[in-house]
């Protein structure tokens, strides 16, 4: 049987504004997890549009598509394009869980929710011709047991963190604008896989970067403080996710240092206890953002701030105020969203509900563009904060002003290179990405992540050379 396996590029991609090294970052690992159910004497082909191109020239047996909201219109054509040639589409992801109906007008078979347990039965369907249009996620979700991800698939070349990983499914928490929630109701929202699958993944991955795409690191305390043990002495570095009550509380980011977590992305979201109660982001309330910051500093990692902006107690004071306590703070990195309403979650219901949601073009749900009412805000003030925001955190006075608020001069200057790197040089980004080199910056990362205090270049050549 042969497969095709696609995730389209985001619609915006190709304009002059779009950040190609942001989606040249990670490889489509979900679609790599499904094809490890496939047979070992299937044709498989695995696409990422963010890197490379398309041609939908061939004839497959089977396409699948992953779907997420702003790539959802273009999903669409490529599945409208291939099932009028007579090709059996398949449509999975966050965005097809959430419209399932809408989805349903492109695809011969859809999939509800996580797709570990339902791809098996779909894939035992299809191949005795009897395909159903719904497969949904069972209520008992696990994926202990799942075979080994068709890594091989993967384009490593054409990502600048190929060495991506998932110990689990869903988050503890049920803030009411996280798109990624609507994708576990109906049943166990999170689930780990053991000790030893984590493990052996990470064996099968070379060089020494890791980068875990949990929405919650440290959700399992014990599980994760097993890994952390096990993984000091590898010499990995590695980056994360967590919350501000998991660094606050516990000694886990202690082993996670010990065993090598050199940058964490925190959801700080808001400074409001009122916007964080109206959207269930109770984990952060009554806990001290000042307290995680320094004692992640304490241990050398660094830190990259989530913020939203839209929130109804906002008003036109906290883009100054955000950005400023983050300089104030010596954020390595902020990212800033516009409070999107994701279809299928509570934000959704209540903003449709009251009328406040003002268009319903998945494009523009990208949190950069404002597809709501707000309360104290009009949505031009909105739009024109967020952009504001993001040029004065990263203009060079406020990257070197932050910097030099931390201690040590290596410090400093890994915190200048890395935060300058991710902003600043967006033209090199998109030579290094077109030039198909974009592998041999890798080593640049693990030298700013391991924060060695001295590198010469006989040894950063020595170590780009290794990636060849």
């Amino acid at each position: 049987m042969k497969v095709k396996m696609i995730l389209p590029a985001i619609m915006e991609a190709g304009n002059p504004l779009f950040r190609a090294i942001k989606y040249s970052l990670f490889p489509p690992l979900g679609l790599a997890t499904l094809a490890a159910y496939l047979n070992a004497d299937d044709e498989v082909e695995l696409i990422d549009q963010h890197v490379e191109k398309l041609n939908t020239d061939d004839q497959p047996d089977l396409v699948i598509i992953q779907v997420y909201i702003t790539n959802a219109y273009r999903a669409y054509k490529i599945a409208d394009k291939y099932r009028n040639k007579g090709v059996h589409v398949a449509m999975g992801g966050l965005h097809v869980t959430s419209c399932p109906e809408e989805a349903l007008q492109h695809a011969d078979s859809i999939f509800s929710g996580p797709g570990e347990q339902t791809f098996p039965e779909f894939l035992h369907d299809f191949r005795n011709r009897q395909p159903r249009k719904i497969y949904a996620a069972p209520k008992f979700r696990c994926i202990k047991n799942h075979p080994p991800i068709r890594r091989e698939l993967i384009k490593r070349q054409k990502y600048l963190v190929p060495n991506t990983m998932i110990v689990s499914r869903g988050c503890i928490h049920h803030c009411d604008f996280c798109y990624k929630d609507a994708f576990f109701k109906g049943g166990n929202s999170f689930y780990t896989k053991t000790l030893d699958h984590i493990l052996t993944d990470i064996d099968r991955l070379p060089g020494k970067h890791l980068y875990f795409l949990d929405d919650h690191l440290f959700a399992d305390y014990n599980l994760m403080s097993d890994l952390f043990r096990e993984m000091k002495g590898m010499n990995r570095v590695f980056q994360g996710a967590a919350t501000v009550k998991s660094i606050i509380q516990g000694d886990l980011i202690e082993k996670a240092a010990d065993a090598g977590m050199k940058s964490v992305f925190v959801g700080f979201e808001t400074f409001s206890p009122e916007n964080l109660r109206e959207n269930n982001k109770l984990q952060n309330l009554n806990h001290e953002y000042e307290t995680a910051v320094r004692r992640l500093q304490s241990l050398g990692i660094m830190i990259n701030g989530s913020f939203v902006f839209g929130m109804d107690n906002d008003d036109k004071d906290v883009f100054k105020r955000t950005v400023d306590w983050g300089i104030e703070h010596s954020l390595t990195t902020a990212t800033y969203h516009i409070l999107t309403p994701y279809p299928g979650t509570p934000l959704h219901s209540r903003m449709k509900a009251s009328g406040r949601i003002i268009t319903e073009n998945w494009d523009l749900y990208n949190t950069r563009n404002t597809v709501f009412q707000p309360v104290k805000l009009s949505p031009e003030e909105l739009e024109e904060g967020y952009w504001w925001s993001y040029n004065e955190f990263y203009k060079w006075n406020n990257i070197i002003r932050s910097s030099l608020k931390l201690e040590g001069t290596e410090r400093r200057f890994r915190q200048l290179l890395y935060t300058g790197a991710w902003k600043k040089f967006e033209w090199l980004w998109k030579i290094i990405i077109n030039t198909g080199t974009l592998q041999y910056t890798l080593p640049i990362l693990e030298y700013v992540l391991s924060g060695k205090e001295k590198i010469t270049l006989k040894e950063l050549k020595k170590l780009i050379l290794a990636k060849t």
